[in-house]
């Protein structure tokens, strides 16, 4: 063991089926993948961080920060496994998450099912009180009513309680003297509200944004107090820093006390990766493309920086349709998540037809192939029968796969019911499964406004890179590719976050009649919040802060964001952020209204530690065509029929090295397979750059 400090980083990545682990040891990466313990999943990363110390051949005591990210409090979410809560509201909006916003996500379905609320009504109470959108109070807090509430709490049981009022946004006194309230009676229980969860105007993604906080926080804290204490017990006495949603880093404190800011934070980790190797390559249109054990996820990257949003909306049940699913209104990574990974879970329908997902074979028991106790057929399965996956090879031949095990499962839950032998049931399997994600991709860049096929697509996650020629194809995507260590990518996306916070409120401020010098004092707040959560996470330079305005035209619905400079406003800023607003809505629609004032209605301030510049990766010389050493039976889709595909040792590749499909590139973490319509040049770093042939 070395005894002289080094610069040793760790990220960690728990998803659905894996946790990934990658130490960063003065620039050189080690990397596993562990199943994912859901009894205590801090036991999994404990075993992972002991292996990578052993592969770098350091102490646990030398790793310098550990950057952690987790779907924890996505499942808990989807699979409505969090806390017993009640949600406190004001007098008159008890059923605002039933009746949402009343948009009909699918108009013409007659029979259309809105999702569940996640607090059922029996568990949602209410005070009287009213303020209004100026946050002016039109009616007191009513005492009698506040010890009702405090009553019914108390007697409920409940582990944690959520308080959202009306216009709390704008003044959140009242939601803070319920909370003292309530506390004065049950000091010990957990209590989120709405005005610092998500300090935003609509009171329906708001309200569902602090019910989904307060549904997870006894869980998610629980968990990293452990976590924080278990790594100590073993040796790892560094800070612990999370990521969250919008692709930052906070500290554990703050994710615990907004654990709903993690809800995205595993896939926002992959976005950072993928937009780091957009950096390198000088690319401007990317489609990250990231599937793993139990989802798959689709960001755009454009000019390098990954799209971000104020809202957005967790488990989609209908179609991926903006609408159908549970909205919640943080600063996030835009993309569309599905179920559609490795361990989703294969079925046949009422129609005889084939379906993959949402459920999923997860690591316990995991899918039929590993031999514990897993009956489901999967995507693994299927991956195992057509030939992309080596039975002896897997995770490093940790894992040893049962071509049998897959067969059996095949046959007892598909063909047998579909009339198919294993190879034609996991031949649908994956087709089926390989439709779900393009079209996912073709919404998510339709509802952008973008043209898929404009796209080079940056692919990882344990199964990704097994997909992404097949979803090449089917959306019309001519470059693909694949970065070193892409089975671990999100986990290596975390050493490449920034420390960064984004505080979001909603204040309306027409033009007209613009109050700078309250703006000014309503941004300052905003900035000194943002580099609180931040404080202590820069190693060097000045943090670099970005505002965003959100802009209408008085009298519409909706808004756009405007990014504004940083600095302060004066009495001539009102015709700047007019000409900016403008701009930015004819980019978005064609032309600008005139005659119609316009307000700005919410605000943006991020913080984050400035990006290291990045080495530009130079292009390499076509070299000469390399020769497989060995080959393997490999279905290929597009010619419904078996082929002799070469498979080649990643590791044994070099720059400029060609090699053509249908070929498999093995590595620990994952495998590559390259259709016959693609060829691949190994890049200077060790990237796959795939090409149409």
């Amino acid at each position: 063991m070395s005894s002289t400090p080094r610069n040793c980083r760790v990220g960690v990545d728990i998803g659905g089926t894996f946790t990934d682990i990658a130490l960063d040891l003065d620039g050189t990466l080690h990397s596993t993948k562990i199943l994912t313990d859901y009894t205590a999943p801090e036991r999994a990363i404990l075993k992972g961080v002991k292996a990578v110390a052993d592969m770098a051949g350091i102490a646990l005591s030398e790793i310098g920060i550990l950057i952690h990210g987790t779907t924890l409090a996505t499942n808990a979410l989807i699979e409505r496994r969090g806390a017993k809560t009640a949600f406190v509201t004001t007098e008159g909006f008890r059923d605002v998450l039933e009746m949402r916003t009343e948009n009909r996500f699918e108009q013409y379905d007659l029979n259309i099912s809105l999702p569940p609320a996640l607090i059922a009504r029996a568990d949602r109470f209410v005070v009287r009180e009213r303020i209004d959108a100026a946050g002016k109070v039109l009616l007191d807090l009513d005492d009698a009513s506040v010890a009702a509430v405090v009553e019914k709490v108390v007697a409920g049981g409940y582990e944690s309680v959520a308080i959202g009022f009306i216009h709390a946004y704008a003044n959140g006194a009242h939601e803070v003297a319920v909370r003292d309230a309530i506390l004065k009676r049950l000091p010990d229980v957990s209590i989120s509200i709405s005005s610092e969860v998500s300090p935003q105007m609509r009171e329906f993604e708001r309200f569902n944004t602090v019910c989904a906080n307060a549904y997870v926080k006894p869980a998610i804290k629980s968990y990293l107090d452990r976590l924080v204490v278990s790594l100590k017990e073993i040796g790892v006495g560094c800070p612990v820093f999370m990521i969250h949603s919008g692709g930052g880093i906070v500290s554990v404190e703050s994710a615990s006390e907004f654990p709903v800011r993690l809800v995205e934070s595993g896939p926002a980790g992959g976005a950072i990766f993928a937009a780091d190797i957009a950096r390198q390559y000088g690319l401007d249109t990317v489609l990250s493309f990231d599937m793993g054990g139990t989802t798959a996820k689709i960001c755009l990257i454009e000019n390098q920086v990954p799209k971000t949003a104020k809202t957005f909306e967790v488990a989609r049940t209908y179609r991926f349709r903006k609408g159908s699913g549970m909205p919640i209104s943080i600063p996030v990574v835009e993309m569309v998540e599905i179920g559609a990974g490795g361990g989703s879970i294969a079925s046949v329908d009422a129609m005889r037809q084939i379906r993959v997902g949402p459920h999923s074979a997860a690591s316990e028991p995991g899918p039929a192939c590993y031999q514990r106790g897993g009956k489901n057929p999967t995507v693994t399965d299927a991956d195992l029968i057509l030939g992309k996956l080596d039975p002896a090879n897997f995770a490093g031949g940790a894992i040893p796969l049962s071509v049998e095990a897959s067969r059996q499962a095949m046959s007892d839950d598909i063909g047998s019911v579909i009339g198919l032998d294993p190879e034609a049931s996991a031949y649908g399997t994956c087709e089926m499964v390989d439709e779900n994600m393009a079209n996912a991709g073709r919404v998510h860049t339709v509802e952008n406004g973008k043209n898929i096929s404009d796209f080079t697509m940056i692919t990882f996650g344990g199964a990704g890179p097994l997909h992404a020629a097949r979803l090449c194809e089917k959306m019309g995507i001519s470059t693909f590719l694949v970065p070193p260590g892409a089975g671990v990518g999100s986990a290596i996306g975390f050493l490449k976050a920034p420390f960064g916070y984004e505080s979001v409120r909603s204040a309306v401020f027409n033009l007209s009649n613009f109050d700078y010098a309250e703006a000014n004092r309503l941004l300052e707040a905003m900035k000194a919040e943002a580099l609180g959560f931040v404080e202590g996470g820069f190693d060097a330079g000045s943090p670099v802060v970005e505002r965003t305005l959100f802009m209408r035209y008085a009298g519409q619905g909706w808004d756009i964001p405007v990014p504004f400079a940083d600095g302060n406003f004066d009495s001539a800023s009102a015709e700047t952020i007019a000409a900016l607003f403008e701009r930015e809505y004819e980019r978005f629609f064609g032309r600008a209204i005139e005659g119609l004032d316009i307000e700005i209605v919410s605000w943006s301030v991020k913080a984050s530690s400035p990006l290291p510049p990045v080495e530009r990766i130079p292009s390499v010389a076509e070299g000469n065509v390399v020769q497989p050493g060995r080959t393997r039976r490999l279905f290929e889709a597009s010619q419904g029929a078996y082929l002799e595909a070469g498979i080649h040792e990643r590791t044994g590749l070099k720059p400029g090295d060609v090699i053509k499909g249908p070929a498999v590139i093995v590595e620990r973490e994952t495998s590559a397979v390259l259709t016959s319509s693609f060829k691949a040049i190994v890049q200077r770093d060790g990237s796959l750059l795939a090409t149409r042939i």
